[in-house]
């Protein structure tokens, strides 16, 4: 078994006993007023979504310490289908409770408490606007800096709101010490986001970086090099990536993620590679030398360990190809004798980012690089189309417990090759993606 399957539900476990610890300490007190089953439940439903969205603010953090290995991509990703879940209960609390009792509705009755049906309509409403603001970000072209904004705001309001609201029902909180606790309980996420959002800015001012220079690449992208100013730069391990704000201070809306394309050996200096699809990287090309950046960082699991198998295949799409660089240009200084294989698809043979690089660390490395071209050249005589399960059981090496593949690419193509694989029999244990569209 990977040892990546046991850490999982070591931290599922401990995911929900968070989430259940608003719920498990109302229970402690055994309230005196009897109420129907429906109306306990409805109760118990808005306990837990207070707990689970108390939680979510926990893992969203990118806390270094929280399942470091199952990744920020991973993590992120189950961060946003249990949204959608803590939507439903969320929801489903008052329903469930107007439903069972009509007189319920009276919350919701601004004549008989304004400021309390205000405020819970508002947390609804807010529930709501936070869960499809983010499945649909893209789609309603909310920019990226501003959904962080919206994100952040509305969870913190949502979270103290239904704390106070859970804390003034008085049914199951009833009791200063029930109160204290529950209280504390769901205000150590709040302390974390205070953390995320303002005290990791101050201290990264006491490690600052500078713009070293630019290098355009082919595939319209930029590398941007940075340079440490004044401390021992960032230990990192290939395949990781970072958050990068470009401007004379680290309180910035814009802060992107950007993986690696450097060589960890060089702790100093540090470089990252972006192709100009936004507003932010369409800037790179233009960015001078000596411009003051901040870093924070590394996160991510997307890391090769050549130790513990006997081949490595790298799979990528586009600028996916930019982790995979750090890889092997880490590999290449370390002299590591692992054999590799290295599929990269592109569309035009021309806008292959690294193309000539990658010729010359073939020559270095023990590594096959195979250029796949969906609208190839006249003279093209190499692999042409996508990659899909032909290509694989065709050009790569058979299958074994001691293979690992790591892909990084476009969804379509990140989608095809996990399915194409796992058919012919490879472990999904043994398959590390990096998705770079989650944000």
């Amino acid at each position: 078994m990977s040892p990546i399957i046991p850490r999982a539900l070591l931290w599922l476990s401990v995911y929900v006993l968070l989430a259940l610890v608003p719920l498990g300490v109302a229970l402690v007190h055994q309230p005196t007023e009897a109420r129907g089953f429906w109306v306990e439940l409805g109760a118990m439903l808005g306990l837990l979504g207070l707990g689970v969205l108390a939680v979510q603010m926990l893992i969203t953090g990118r806390h270094r310490w929280f399942a470091p290995e199952l990744g920020l991509d991973n993590t992120l990703q189950f961060h946003r289908e249990v949204g959608i879940f803590a939507l439903l209960l969320v929801l489903a609390h008052p329903t469930t409770l107007i439903l069972a009792d009509p007189k319920y509705l009276a919350y919701l009755d601004p004549r008989e408490d304004t400021l309390r049906a205000i405020s819970l309509a508002m947390m609804v409403a807010s529930a709501i606007i936070l869960v499809c603001s983010s499945l649909w970000r893209v789609t309603i072209g909310l920019p990226y800096e501003w959904w962080r904004v919206l994100h952040g705001g509305l969870a913190l309001f949502i979270v103290t709101g239904g704390l106070g609201h859970a804390l003034m029902a008085d049914h199951y909180t009833a009791g200063a010490l029930t109160k204290v606790v529950l209280a504390g309980v769901v205000l150590i996420p709040l302390g974390y986001l205070v953390d995320t959002r303002l005290l990791r800015a101050l201290r990264m001012r006491r490690r600052p970086w500078r713009v070293a220079g630019t290098q355009a690449e082919r595939g319209d992208s930029t590398t941007i090099t940075l340079e440490a100013v004044g401390h021992d730069g960032l230990h990192f391990e290939p395949g990781q990536f970072i958050w990068v704000t470009l401007g004379e201070t680290p309180f910035s809306l814009q802060q992107h993620p950007f993986s690696f394309a450097s060589s960890a050996t060089e702790p100093r200096r540090i470089a990252f590679t972006a192709k100009h699809v936004g507003d932010f990287t369409a800037t790179l090309p233009s960015v001078e030398p000596g411009t003051r950046a901040w870093v924070e960082g590394p996160y991510g699991a997307f890391i090769p360990n050549p130790g513990r198998v006997d081949k490595i295949i790298l799979i990528a799409g586009g600028v996916g190809i930019t982790p995979i660089m750090s890889m092997l240009r880490t590999f290449d200084e370390r002299r590591v004798r692992t054999p590799l294989w290295l599929l990269y698809a592109n569309e035009h043979w021309e806008d292959v980012t690294f193309r000539e690089e990658l010729d010359e660390l073939a020559e270095t490395l023990p590594l096959q690089v195979i250029h796949v071209i969906s609208k190839p050249p006249k003279q093209w005589s190499g692999e042409t189309g996508y990659i899909d399960g032909d290509l694989l059981e065709r050009r790569l090496p058979e299958d074994s417990s001691s293979v690992e593949y790591f892909i990084c690419g476009p969804d379509p193509l990140m989608d095809t090759v996990e399915k194409a694989l796992i058919r012919q029999g490879v472990s999904p244990t043994r398959l590390f993606s990096d998705r770079f569209d989650l944000f």
